[in-house]
């Protein structure tokens, strides 16, 4: 009996011993099977996959099952992968439920293993350049199909009827030729078989989709399109051909004639609409012909109608609709992601408007819609590539992505909680935010400087911001200025400004319409004195904290004495810092000169605000004179 019991122990042991090491090899061959999948297949974004590293913990894009023995989830959008989807790769998962490859290079056609991996539910390739038939093996499981924007040849797979649990069937913009199945497919709610090749009757059972849904299809007919050749009653009932004969006797010559102007008037009109369509047609395929009606539209999540020959390549379509990451960002996301966002509005600048963006994965970015710019694609794409190699200081706000198409010009930047600069000098104090302290202040003044100097001293020195102000200035957590929105002045449109509303310009940016280093120095100075009074550079209606014209106000009262009058009355609570703030006037004042050749450099204005720091650090800190919180 003792031996039949340890029998059995052994054996449950043994059981579940073998249940374990088969779960572990299940998520063991998944990770085997994704890392053969990035070996086999370029990508411009570098995956942080290793052997060494957790599937589910720390790799991008990949998304466990809740108990972490399988991979549910692949999304890679927009990471650049480029060529044939390799075999024997991702058909292995066979518990993968959501594939998102879209807004990638990918090219050649779609491996059957890959779209008959039993448990899929979604799959996303939308925006690639795949080409061949669409397999005919699709899993049973599928909920949600997009195959949009790519260059699949042949006929829909009648099999398609055999998934019934399909809500969205996305295959617009192919090159998908012959009838379209008879699809009774209960759950469909989402159907797009506009711009193909496709041709004869509209089903029955698809005939309840909006007309948009089949536009583009040149030989297709049928409800909600043209009715079908020979489908149309006829007001005559068919008679035998000797009732014809003697219909046309009992009509007299006149009539006969009439009849046959009639006739010869309308083929007359058809002939005139046919050649005012082929011309309408051949003028919007045009380069500019198009409508600019769906300006605006991108970041609110509108869709422009394209012709068909805008769409006619893949590979094209999907450089037009993806974001450009800048190496090192480790975002994953693309544009349609950044679509459906909910977005906040942080602001509206000279250059465009900000949001603050949140996608569905919980990712939060910064966006900013460019509005106004001048230069050209090839342009606007060299600048960006030169602000992405120059934003590798501590004290520059790094661009993370940028998209550029006709109508939309979008930046994406990180989140920075604190926010800006402007925000913590005005913002609404009665809300519970603390005023910044003097050694503060000057931690972001220094932070600011040196961001400056450094962007200078890039690019051969002729790199300029443009666009200097505290709006522009963010706080990092650890209260380090990071200077954002540098070199998009050669991008924009002269600013439009109104001598008496000069703000931060300098006098000269003001005639010319032409910032310099020099105009950037003179509004770094401006902010000093924004910093070292409370008040705005700006006159708001409304409000006590601004000042029209800043420089001039502050050498009015110079002029006189120096007085404590012109510091912020929060800073003169603070003992031993008026003798330092008086010093860092001084600076300010050599920064705003009227003359730009008078103003020192930003290499400069970094060792005299160092010098200041450091001259007094003694006397600001004490542990009898505890410093208040920043915020």
């Amino acid at each position: 009996m003792g031996h039949l019991r340890l029998i059995v122990v052994l054996s449950a042991a043994l059981f579940f011993t073998n249940l374990i090491c088969a779960r572990a090899a299940d998520l063991n061959s998944d990770k085997q099977a994704l890392l053969a999948f990035a070996a086999s297949l370029p990508h411009g974004r570098k995956l942080n996959w290793t052997s060494t590293t957790q599937v589910c913990t720390s790799w991008v894009g990949i998304t466990c099952s809740p108990d972490g023995e399988r991979v549910r989830e692949v999304r890679l959008p927009a990471i650049g992968l480029f060529g044939p989807i390799p075999g024997g790769t991702l058909g292995k998962l066979d518990a993968l439920e959501v594939l998102s490859l879209r807004s990638n290079r990918l090219t050649i056609n779609l491996p059957p293993d890959v779209a008959s991996i039993p448990s899929l539910q979604s799959l996303y390739l939308q925006h690639n350049n795949l080409s061949g038939i669409i397999p005919s093996t699709l899993s049973s499981s599928l909920t949600f199909l997009d195959l949009s924007y790519n260059s699949f040849s042949g006929e829909i797979p009648s099999k398609v009827q055999n998934i019934t649990e399909l809500t969205a069937l996305l295959l617009q913009n192919n090159s998908l030729s012959g009838p379209i199945p008879d699809l009774h497919l209960p759950k469909l709610r989402h159907l797009d078989l506009s711009n193909n090749n496709l041709s004869g009757p509209i089903p029955p059972s698809l005939q309840k989709f909006p007309a948009s849904s089949f536009l583009g299809n040149a030989f297709l007919c049928g409800f909600p399109l043209e009715p079908c050749p020979g489908t149309t009653p006829s007001p005559i009932s068919p008679s035998p051909q000797n009732a014809n004969r003697s219909l046309w006797k009992k009509l007299s010559h006149g009539v006969i004639i009439a009849i046959a102007a009639g006739v010869g008037a309308v083929v007359l009109l058809l002939i005139i609409i046919l050649l005012v369509c082929i011309f309408k047609r051949k003028k919007d395929s045009e380069p500019g012909g198009g409508s600019s009606s769906s300006k605006g539209k991108a970041i609110v999540g509108g869709r422009a109608e394209k012709s068909k020959a805008e769409y006619s390549s893949g590979i094209q379509e999907a450089e037009r609709n993806k974001l450009f990451f800048f190496e090192g960002c480790s975002y994953n996301f693309d544009l349609e992601d950044l679509l459906r966002a909910s977005a906040e509005v942080l602001g509206k600048g000279s250059y465009g408007t900000t949001y603050k963006a949140v996608l569905e994965d919980g990712t939060t970015v910064v966006v900013k819609r460019l509005k106004e710019v001048v230069a050209g694609k090839r342009e606007f794409e060299q600048q960006m590539e030169l602000i992405g190699k120059v934003c590798q200081h501590q004290n520059t706000a790094p661009l993370r992505a940028y998209y550029y198409s006709k109508d939309e010009k979008l930046l994406v930047y990180d989140h920075v909680p604190l926010g800006s600069l402007s925000a913590a000098l005005h913002g609404n104090k009665a809300a519970g935010r603390n005023p910044l302290d003097w050694e503060t202040r000057v931690k972001i003044a220094l932070g600011t400087a040196r961001g400056m100097a450094y962007l200078h001293a890039e690019g051969g020195g002729k790199f300029i911001h443009g666009n200097i102000k505290s709006n522009n200035i963010l706080i990092s957590q650890e209260l380090n200025a990071c200077v954002t929105e540098f070199g998009l002045a050669q991008l924009m449109a002269p600013p439009h400004v109104h001598p008496r509303l000069i703000g931060y310009r300098s006098p000269e940016v003001l005639e010319t319409k032409k910032p310099t280093q020099k105009s950037d120095v003179y509004s770094f100075g401006v902010l000093l004195l924004e910093m070292l009074t409370g008040k705005a550079p700006l006159r708001s209606p409304g409000r006590d904290d601004s000042i029209e014209h800043l420089p001039r106000w502050v050498q009015s009262v110079v002029r006189e004495e120096w007085t404590s009058e012109v510091f912020d009355v929060d800073l003169l609570r603070h003992p031993n810092v008026e003798d330092e703030m008086v010093q860092m006037l001084q600076v300010a004042m050599a920064c705003v000169a009227v003359v730009p050749d008078e103003r020192p450099r930003m290499e400069e204005v970094v060792s005299r605000i160092e010098e200041i720091r450091n001259s007094y650090s003694e006397t600001r800190t004490s542990p009898e004179d505890p410093r208040e919180g920043a915020f």
